[in-house]
């Protein structure tokens, strides 16, 4: 996230909880690996062949979950082998299965893609699962009846002369 350097700014970027998730997860990988994770995947080798990413790139990014909290990594020999890592998702990682499941739910509308779905996200009955918006008394909205306002945090910053836009 390529930042102005005016403090205004950085403060502004930091204080938007969708700018710091973006931080995280905004790269291809990272998304990539969370599903694998959710998946059952825990071994470099079950994310290298589940992905075919390059051993380089699939270290780097493997630590950059691990530095976010979103995975931890562990130790673990099998006999004869050499010591490798095994990772598996902290609460944080686990958490991210919302942002997955409406990224994957808006994609399946949106986004051409063939018709046998890689991953299905499903209940412990096997009932598929969805993301809905529900306000703060349970009432199930529609997306057309959600809008974002911008909070005096924000106000207050393009209030200051703040160049308060996205991040790019």
């Amino acid at each position: 996230m390529a930042h102005t350097g005016s403090p205004r700014v950085e403060a502004a970027s930091r204080s938007c909880s969708l700018s710091a998730g973006l931080a995280v997860l905004g790269d291809k990988w990272a998304l990539l690996l969370l599903r694998e994770a959710l998946a059952g995947a825990t071994k470099f080798s079950d994310f290298r062949d589940a992905l075919g990413i390059a051993p380089d790139v699939l270290t780097s990014r493997l630590t950059r979950l691990v530095d976010a909290g979103l995975m931890t990594r562990e130790s673990y020999r099998e006999p004869g082998q050499r010591a490798r890592d095994r990772y598996r998702l902290t609460d944080a990682g686990s958490d991210s299965l919302v942002a997955l499941i409406a990224l994957k739910q808006w994609a399946d509308v949106n986004v051409q893609h063939g018709d046998d779905p890689y991953v299905e996200f499903r209940s412990d009955e096997g009932r598929p699962v969805t993301v809905r918006f529900t306000d703060d008394r349970g009432r199930t909205l529609r997306p057309d009846q959600v809008h974002a306002e911008h909070t005096p945090t924000r106000r207050a910053a393009a209030d200051a002369g703040a160049d308060v836009q996205s991040p790019s």
